[in-house]
């Protein structure tokens, strides 16, 4: 039996807002943040954070040091509000020049 299809919205601004994302909003969401393990790293991606997540609860962070201990990975989690935040949010990390990746 095929999975169901998710139900349709039903007014134009929760259609276009469901072609962009499949997330319903609000939402926990996770982000972890590769780079450069140079020193404040974790504070640079932090503040990046804090600047999209009014209330981010700095208890969520944590870091691991690569194998070779070259990059450093920083997870955080927050609660999502809308798409437009997290496509700001993803360009100000990306933006940034010791930040690898964020996912």
């Amino acid at each position: 039996m095929a999975d169901a299809l998710p139900e349709k919205p039903q007014t134009a601004a929760k259609v276009a807002a469901y072609k962009d994302t499949l997330f319903e909003f609000p939402t926990e969401y996770p982000l972890k943040v590769a780079g450069k393990n140079i020193p404040g790293f974790e504070k640079t991606v932090i503040e990046i954070v804090s600047r999209h997540v009014l209330d981010f609860d700095h208890a969520t962070v944590t870091s691991r040091e690569s194998k070779g201990g070259k990059y450093l990975a920083v997870s955080v989690s927050f609660v999502a509000q809308s798409k437009p935040q997290l496509d700001a949010l993803y360009q100000d990390l990306t933006d940034h020049v010791d930040i690898v990746w964020a996912l």
